[in-house]
């Protein structure tokens, strides 16, 4: 098994979306990139920690791969916006990939190359492409949200 870890504003849409694509084991969301230790909800929320909210993808790299994953991740959030996803504002949902390895690196920054180059948007890439940092575990009501209360997605766009 491989892990990925994606931010693509609230985690909840973004852990559901990558749930259902088959070859991933599992997800978890919860916070990354930022400086404190053992972050809430709550602190997450003052825009002060530096966290964002992230979905940490467990997969098999047989039946999905890496660049697959990144597809997806371009595919369901506005790259373009920074520190912004639809009507949620703020540093927590800024969009970043995380990357595990000098592998995962090379092809994070190969996909943001090929759609700068595709001239799929109006307006430049904002997306961060980071070393993966400490993740947080969110709290227990963050996991799985959408599924816990019956609803296929939120807005991500």
């Amino acid at each position: 098994m491989d892990k990925a870890t994606f931010a693509a504003g609230c985690f909840w849409g973004v852990e559901a979306t990558f749930r259902a694509v088959p070859g991933v084991v599992s997800t978890r969301v919860g916070y990354t990139g930022g400086t404190a230790t053992h972050p809430t909800y709550q602190d997450v929320c003052t825009d002060r920690t530096g966290h964002a909210e992230a979905v940490e993808v467990t997969y098999d790299p047989a039946q999905v791969s890496y660049e697959d994953l990144l597809k997806i991740f371009w595919q369901n959030h506005d790259p373009t916006t920074l520190n912004r996803q639809g009507p949620d504002v703020g540093t927590q949902y800024r969009s970043a990939i995380f990357y595990h390895n000098p592998q995962q690196e090379a092809a994070a920054l190969a996909s943001r190359e090929r759609l700068e180059k595709s001239a799929a948007f109006k307006r430049p890439i904002v997306t961060e492409i980071v070393p993966a940092a400490e993740f947080w575990q969110a709290e227990d009501y963050h996991q799985q949200y959408l599924e816990k209360r019956g609803l296929a997605h939120c807005h991500t766009l």
